[in-house]
This record gives structure tokens, C-alpha cells and sequence, in this order.
């Protein structure tokens, strides 16, 4: 009985470890009298600068696959109440997975995804809505925390942008 309390307390102990290094974070806005909402854990840089992107521009150093969970831990999630157009990309109401392929690394496209609920590393490229390519830039300083931001540009009209350690990229968006 002892041995299982200790076991169960390591576990608990371990869990919150790993969820305080990338704990749950939301970005939810209104556009054009619709809610917009992306759910996702938030990795930290944690000391690795220069480590994350690999030298081909892939998450990771030693990773062979190109399309990156753009989060940590579950997949990041996409809510939409009104059908969006993503960077030319019809996007109807509901809810998404989103992913980024990395295999241009100056050139980023995000994947919106038709499958829900997963875990983050299972991606099925058959359930892909579509891709578009996102505008690419350096942060004037080191970005810590993976973060997603929607920004409003004028009416019914936004930017979703994904910036972590020395990378933003961003793709325009209107509720239709």
C-alpha cells in the first residue's frame, strides 16, 4: 500500500513538473461579432537558443519528420463560430487541429487540420483542410514562451501569429 502512495505521488510530482514546462495557454478574440479561439501548451526555450529549429529549419535536432505540433503535449486546437478565410484558405465554423510544416525553413505554411482531439504527434495529412504559407520574421528579442496571438487589422479583418525563441510567423485572416 505504502510502495503504490509513493509511486502515485511520483507520478503526480512528474506531471506537474512536465505541465508547469509547458502549461495550457489560450488566445481567444472576437472578429467581426465571432469568437476565435486557439488552445494550446506552452513550451518554454528553457537555455536551448539555437537548439529548437534544427539546422534544416525542423523542430528538434534529431527529427526527420517536417510538420511540427506548433505547441507541446496534446495537439493545439482551433475554434472558429463563423467561417474564416485563412490566408485565401475558406475555412468553415468548427473546430480544427493546427500544425505548421517546417520543411522550407524560411518559409513556413500552416496546416489546418480536419482531425480533433488527438494527441500531438499524430497527424493524419489526409484530414488537412489545406495549407498557407505564413509571412516570416525575426522577434526584436529572444521569445521565451511559445505564444499565439490574433491581432485585429480594421473590421472583420485579423492576424494569427505563432513567435518562439527567435521566430514569428503570422497569416492574415477574415470572418466572413
Amino acid at each position: 500500500m505504502r510502495t503504490s502512495l509513493v509511486c502515485a505521488a511520483a507520478l503526480v510530482v512528474t506531471a506537474a513538473v512536465v505541465s508547469a514546462q509547458s502549461p495550457a495557454a489560450t488566445e481567444s478574440k472576437v472578429f467581426g461579432g465571432k469568437i476565435i479561439t486557439i488552445a494550446y501548451s506552452s513550451p518554454r526555450v528553457n537555455g536551448r537558443v539555437g537548439k529548437l529549429f534544427g539546422k534544416d529549419g525542423r523542430i528538434g535536432q534529431d527529427r526527420t519528420y517536417p510538420v511540427w505540433r506548433a505547441g507541446a503535449n496534446a495537439a493545439t486546437t482551433f475554434h472558429t463560430d463563423g467561417a474564416l478565410e485563412v490566408g485565401g484558405l475558406a475555412v468553415p465554423a468548427g473546430d480544427y487541429t493546427l500544425y505548421v510544416d517546417l520543411t522550407d525553413p524560411a518559409n513556413w505554411k500552416l496546416i489546418i487540420n480536419k482531425q480533433t482531439g488527438q494527441w500531438g504527434l499524430t497527424y493524419n495529412q489526409a484530414q488537412d483542410l489545406g495549407r498557407v504559407p505564413m509571412a516570416m520574421a525575426k522577434p526584436p528579442a529572444l521569445v521565451e514562451e511559445l505564444r499565439y496571438t490574433l491581432t485585429e487589422a480594421g473590421g472583420n479583418k485579423g492576424t494569427l501569429t505563432l513567435a518562439w525563441e527567435n521566430v514569428v510567423a503570422s497569416v492574415p485572416f477574415t470572418v466572413k
